[in-house]
């Protein structure tokens, strides 16, 4: 016998309506924070950021591809990382087939990352990809929007993440559990798979000028995690243990 609160269909559905009330206040608050994120002030960037892409050298305006909206995954996937960071993977997979629609709709995207350009275009054939991916490899671009720290930051102990200090010793210190785990699955240590976080960024354009709408980071991106909502409403929720999730070809039957 289960465990599990058990009930009619009559108290099933009376627990029910209850919780849709909860849940379309819960999309209306959404609602107004999706106004709120678009009623911020936009920051204009005058930094000249070089990317490599598919289709050579390209400016943060050229990531724009013809459209007046950019969106930036912040993918971790650091110059010496041999494959992508597994979360990030199963993010990308649930953009991956959004792309072409949020292009018909006057956005594009991209995801960002610091390993050099050759690096990507593997991991991406490998993962079957086609979303345009750039290497800011050289760049500031990681650096200035915080998904990125050097070696020297790390060493200090302090570090600026998702709008607040980050103290990196306890992550540091850290000799087992899902970092190490994380770090050896993209052939790294700790150090050097923490100095890469994820993040997403949105941009604008307007009158041939770049403008910074919007970011966000660590749990900021939940709502991108493709398979999280649909978690969220199975039975045993998101019931995570340790790592529990692979790169979609690393599955015995994937």
């Amino acid at each position: 016998m289960t465990e599990h609160t058990t009930g009619t269909r009559e108290e099933w559905l009376a627990a029910r309506l209850e919780l849709l009330e909860a849940e379309k206040e819960l999309t209306r608050r959404s609602d107004e924070l999706a106004r709120q994120r678009q009623q911020l002030p936009w920051v204009r960037i005058d930094k000249d950021y070089a990317f490599d892409t598919d289709e050579g050298s390209a400016s943060l305006a050229d990531l724009f591809r013809g459209r007046s909206q950019l969106l930036v995954y912040h993918f971790m996937f650091g110059p010496e990382y041999t494959a992508g960071c597994p979360a990030c993977s199963a993010i990308a997979d649930g953009f991956h087939g959004s792309v072409v629609h949020l292009e018909n709709h006057d956005v594009a995207m991209t995801a960002i990352s610091r390993a050099p350009l050759a690096k990507l275009q593997a991991y991406k054939r490998r993962m079957g990809w086609s979303f345009p991916w750039a290497s800011s490899f050289g760049s500031d671009f990681n650096y200035d929007f915080n998904v990125s720290v050097t070696e020297e930051q790390q060493r200090e102990g302090t570090v600026d993440y998702n709008y607040r200090s980050r103290d990196m010793k306890p992550l540091l210190e850290a000799g087992e559990g899902p970092l190490a785990d994380f770090a050896a699955l993209v052939g790294t240590d700790v150090a050097g798979y923490t100095r890469e976080a994820p993040g997403m960024s949105a941009f604008a354009l307007d009158d041939g000028v770049v403008y910074h709408t919007y970011s966000a980071y660590a749990r900021g991106v939940d709502a991108l995690w493709g398979m999280y909502p649909w978690l969220d409403r199975a039975p045993k929720g998101r019931n995570e243990t340790g790592l529990w999730f692979r790169r979609h070809d690393e599955y015995e039957n994937g």
